[in-house]
Order: structure tokens, then C-alpha cells, then sequence
């Protein structure tokens, strides 16, 4: 008999935190036949391996070369038998009573086909806790532009250790391209979005914010600090045709992927400089997002002030010079613009 659920773990030199993660597994209160454990560890160097082993055979260990995050998943799908998998970090652990409410929600809702909910940023450093996530229930979708763009704000709801999916999505997502070693999980949290999904407002989980996170490297550390945008912008790239693939119009994949391709290009052309083309290609697609029916006095602002300075200006002057007339409060006269347009239009 297929297990009804399967925890899907994922790891790398966790030694500090795996046991934790695994014991909040096994006290969910799931007997072995109603609860599959899929531990996948990505070639850890230090003792993950000899503390996995101690809860063999109540679990299924895959071990494997380093390969990183989206070769993991890949790796651990074919050990999955649950029609249902809940998906887990290494380093991060779940609430009692996690999967007994993800189960009955969708039991109750036949229809969605991923539930998520809120969770504990935990700051290992000061032993703090802060709840994430939304005030009521809500169904993330990508039905409409307006809808999609909304999502785009709630992805912070369906980090892995929150987010339960039916098997169909993951069969939709995987093999991941594997030149994700890491932010492979975002593929599934957007198909997730794509087909819908409902996130509760009670938090079942923690995240584990420590020194080791990938998105708390030292802001000094430009090696990294690249690496991490080269990550995003290959996660951008490979999420765009996947929801073509599941169906998302493609104004709606406009709508969720735009302000996420701004972000990453801005930040880029900020810290590691590129071309000033970039820089023109970056803030013409950010206005055209964001005033789609701009006035004429806004228009040629934007294109016969703002523009050439793009070209003019390398893209770090470029954005110094921003941050500057954001400081000023001289984007009031923008915003007055792009409101007339938008009144007009």
C-alpha cells in the first residue's frame, strides 16, 4: 500500500540541525504506513550522514555527489510513492500538527492542488521567532494579471518547509534543470501558484535563519553575492517557459515575472555594474509595467530625460543618481505624472 504522504528532505552538511528536522518529521503522529520519509543528502562533508543512519530503516536515505539543490530533487523523486509530499530543509524542522491540518485541507479542497501556510522566521543568533504569513486563508492563483502580479507578492508564503504538494505538481516540475544548485525549489513553489494553491494563516513550521543561509551572505562577500543573482536570473529563465507550459496566459506570467526580473537586473547593475543598454532595457520594462497608460508629458519625461541618462550614465552612476532623486522626493512629480496618465488613459 503507497504511503498516504511522503516527507521529502532535503540536505547538505546539516549536522547541527538534521536530527531536529527528522524528529519533527517522526512526531507528526503518522503511523510508517501512512508516512513515507525521503531523506536526500547532496554529498555532505561532515557528520549529516552518521545521524541520517540512526533512523535507518525507518527511513529511505539517498545519498549522492554534490550536485546541488535541483539535482537533490531530482534524485529523490523516483523514491517517492506518496500521492502527497510535503517538502522539508535539512536545517529548518515542522510544528506538531502540521501535516494533520495540511491533510485535512486537502481533503476538504479536492480541487487545489498544493497547500502552504504560515511559519516562523527563526534568528538562530537571538533566539527570536516572527511570524510570516497572511492574516486570513487565502488562494494564490495566476487566473489573471491582476492575480498573477498579486502572487508575485505572496511567494513568501510557500518556502519548501511550508508547502504540500499532490504528486501531479512535482510530476510537472521535475526533472529540474540542474544548473539550479540552488533556488531549484522555486520551480515548484510557482507551479504550485500556476495550478493554485491555499495558504493558511497558521504557522506549522520554522525556517532557520543562520549564518550558513544562502540569502544571508555577508553583503562584503561579492563572490557570493554574485553567484546568488547569477542563481536568480537562471530561476527567472527556466520559470517563464514552465508556465507557459502549465497554462498561464502569457500577460499573466508578464504580471508575476516582471517585477522579479527588475529586482534581480537592479540589483545586478547596482553592485556588479554591466552595460548601460541593460540599464535602459531594465527601467523601460519597469515603466512600461508600471504605467501602462502614461500620460504625454510622462511619456517623453521618461523617454527624453530618464532614458538618456541610462545610455549617458554607467549603470552604478546611473543609480546613484536615482537613489538621489528618490532622497530628494523628486519622484513626486513622476508619480503626480503617472497619475494623470493613468486618469486620462
Amino acid at each position: 500500500m503507497k504511503p498516504l504522504v511522503t516527507a521529502l528532505i532535503d540536505t547538505f552538511n546539516h549536522e547541527r540541525y538534521i536530527e531536529a528536522a527528522l524528529v519533527s518529521v517522526l512526531e507528526q503522529g503518522l503511523s510508517p504506513s501512512e508516512l513515507e520519509v525521503v531523506v536526500v543528502d547532496d554529498g555532505s562533508t561532515d557528520k549529516t550522514s552518521e545521524i541520517i543512519q540512526k533512523f535507518l530503516p525507518r527511513i529511505k536515505y539517498v545519498r549522492k555527489k554534490n550536485g546541488g539543490q535541483a539535482s537533490a530533487f531530482n534524485a529523490a523523486f523516483p523514491e517517492v510513492t506518496g500521492q502527497i509530499v510535503a517538502i522539508l530543509d535539512g536545517d529548518d524542522w515542522w510544528a506538531k500538527g502540521k501535516l494533520a491540518t495540511v491533510l485535512e485541507e486537502l481533503e476538504r479542497h479536492p480541487e487545489i492542488p498544493a497547500v502552504s501556510h504560515a511559519y516562523y522566521r527563526f534568528y538562530e543568533e537571538t533566539n527570536e521567532a516572527k511570524v510570516v504569513g497572511p492574516p486570513e486563508t487565502i488562494l494564490v492563483n495566476m487566473a489573471s494579471p491582476q492575480a498573477a502580479h498579486l502572487a508575485q507578492q505572496q511567494w513568501i508564503y510557500l518556502i519548501m518547509g511550508a508547502l504540500t504538494v499532490r504528486r501531479k505538481v512535482l510530476e510537472q516540475v521535475i526533472p529540474i534543470p540542474e544548473a539550479l544548485v540552488f533556488s531549484a525549489d522555486s520551480m515548484i513553489a510557482t507551479a504550485s501558484m500556476a495550478l493554485g494553491v491555499r495558504v493558511l494563516p497558521r504557522p506549522l513550521s520554522y525556517y532557520r535563519f543562520h549564518s550558513a543561509n544562502l540569502y544571508a551572505i555577508n553583503p562584503d562577500d561579492r563572490a557570493k553575492l554574485r553567484r546568488r543573482y547569477e542563481m536568480d536570473e537562471i530561476m527567472c529563465n527556466q520559470i517563464s517557459p514552465m508556465l507557459l507550459r502549465l497554462g498561464v496566459a502569457p500577460e499573466c506570467v508578464s504580471a508575476f515575472l516582471d517585477p522579479v526580473w527588475i529586482a534581480i537586473h537592479r540589483y545586478k547593475l547596482r553592485t556588479f555594474g554591466g552595460s548601460r543598454f541593460e540599464t535602459l532595457q531594465t527601467e523601460m520594462l519597469d515603466f512600461r509595467a508600471s504605467y501602462p497608460n502614461p500620460s504625454l508629458g510622462y511619456r517623453l519625461f521618461k523617454y527624453l530625460v530618464m532614458g538618456p541618462a541610462t545610455l549617458l550614465l554607467p549603470p552604478r552612476r546611473y543609480y546613484e543618481l536615482r537613489d538621489w532623486y528618490a532622497g530628494q522626493n523628486l519622484g513626486r512629480f513622476r508619480d503626480w505624472l503617472g497619475r494623470t496618465g493613468a486618469a486620462q488613459g
